[in-house]
């Protein structure tokens, strides 16, 4: 922190304050032991911190990324806005039109974990896109609560953007929400957490937080591939035993591969709580949705509120499909475009424009693709082996039902956000207040 020259912050703003711990402070405020402590709550987990640090090397950053408390609250107000679009008969009917038939399905649920993705550019924070099943939530908490002060000036800035000590409740409590919304009283008995090859998947740490979760509740559950489940007089089943409750960890999101034809048939049916599922999807995650989120005129149309529409002009990016009829004018104007297949995830055969090759233009071309306007990423300094380093970084808001759960960075080099980058990966956010710097 002796890098940080606070002689010109004793009178600066809450965002000046953290721009400049961004910009200069190195610290690592990581504590390995209080991590490990997190991440092996009960016998059965023990050993996973030294697994994730052999096969996971960059999942973790040592470092903290910080924020004013004006940006978290215009972060809210540009989720707030997102929903009350989302709210609408009219923005529904055309978002479940381009979507699969399943996608129509109500029964209730909102889905849990949704992730809003922000950069923190000059502009104020500027959603790039909503993810369904966001992941990373459970290993977030984790790390928040693994921090400590590395030296005396950073202590009255590790301020958490949630109340750590009851995160893990409140996180129970939005699947028991889920349960409830679609129906169902008393609690699940069992809980399935699936995706395909789970123990395959980069971030299956997380589910092993997600079991233990549910069985310190009481609720049994369990880690499977989709293969794994049979649908059957009724009921979703798994080795032999009724499953209530599916988190779904897939990215097959409309459950279109034959491998998921139990669990289709069991969320068609009625017969399991699915969350997050395909309508959530349909109606945040397709990056469609971005075209008419930025689009002043169209929200109008549908009945938007003059406020709401003005937030969500100022915080997401301009977004249009990619269509023949655009393709001379993109092209020209790709310098200043990220462009990101609609049906997309994890920032896969995403292209910043001045990136593009022929080759890879004419595969955009063909059809799925929306272009939005560059917002630049804002960085972090961190220290890598002695040295110096200034990583992008993005911001991961988790919500439920429009609610702000926990707020998470990623740090990374490269066009997007990525596991590979030494001193990077999922980082705690931390909110500042310019009257820390008092006395």
């Amino acid at each position: 922190m002796d890098s940080v020259d606070y002689s010109f912050t004793r009178h600066a703003s809450a965002h000046d304050v953290a721009a400049a711990i961004n910009r200069d402070c190195e610290c690592r405020s990581l504590d390995p032991e209080r991590l490990r402590r997190q991440l092996e709550a009960e016998p059965s987990l023990l050993g996973l911190a030294a697994e994730i640090g052999r096969s996971r090397p960059h999942l973790f950053s040592a470092t903290a990324v910080f924020i004013a408390p004006e940006t978290l609250l215009v972060m809210a107000d540009i989720i707030a806005a997102v929903e009350s679009v989302l709210a609408l008969p009219a923005y529904q009917a055309i978002a479940l039109d381009r979507a699969p038939p399943i996608a129509r399905i109500d029964l209730g649920p909102k889905s849990v974990f949704m992730g809003f993705d922000f950069h923190l550019g000059e502009a104020g924070p500027q959603l790039i896109e909503v993810n369904t099943n966001a992941g990373g939530a459970m290993l977030n908490g984790a790390l928040a609560r693994a921090q400590k002060a590395c030296c005396e000036q950073i202590q009255p800035f590790l301020r958490p953007t949630a109340a750590l000590d009851a995160l893990d409740r409140h996180w129970l409590d939005d699947f028991l929400a889920e349960w409830a919304l679609q129906g169902r009283s008393g609690r699940p008995a069992r809980v399935a957490i699936v995706d395909e090859h789970p123990t395959a998947q980069y971030l299956y740490p997380e589910f092993l937080l997600f079991r233990h979760l549910f069985r310190s509740a009481g609720i049994d559950a369990v880690i499977c591939d989709p293969a794994e489940l049979t649908f059957d007089s009724g009921r979703l089943v798994h080795a032999g035993a009724p499953i209530d409750l599916v988190y779904s960890r897939l990215t097959d999101f409309y459950l279109q591969a034959p491998a998921l034809a139990p669990l289709r048939a069991a969320y068609e049916a009625g017969a399991v709580v699915l969350t997050p599922h395909p309508r959530a999807h349909a109606l945040l995650a397709d990056k469609r949705n971005l075209t008419l989120l930025s689009d002043a005129a169209q929200l109008a149309g549908l009945g938007v509120a003059p406020s709401h529409i003005e937030r969500l002009r100022a915080g997401v990016p301009r977004t249009v499909a990619v269509t023949p009829e655009r393709a001379e004018a993109l092209w020209a104007a790709r310098r200043g475009l990220f462009f990101k297949p609609f049906a997309g995830f994890g920032s896969r055969a995403t292209y910043r424009g001045d990136k593009l090759t022929q080759r890879v233009w004419q595969e955009i071309l063909a059809g799925g693709y929306v272009a939005q306007s560059l917002a630049l990423p804002s960085e972090r300094r961190v220290a890598i082996d002695g040295q110096s380093s200034d990583l992008k970084l993005d911001v991961r808001v988790y919500a439920y039902a429009g609610s702000i759960r926990l707020v998470a960075a990623r740090l990374y080099k490269g066009q997007t956000t990525n596991f590979r980058t030494p001193g990077g990966g999922f980082a705690p956010v931390f909110v500042t207040r310019a009257n820390d710097l008092a006395g």
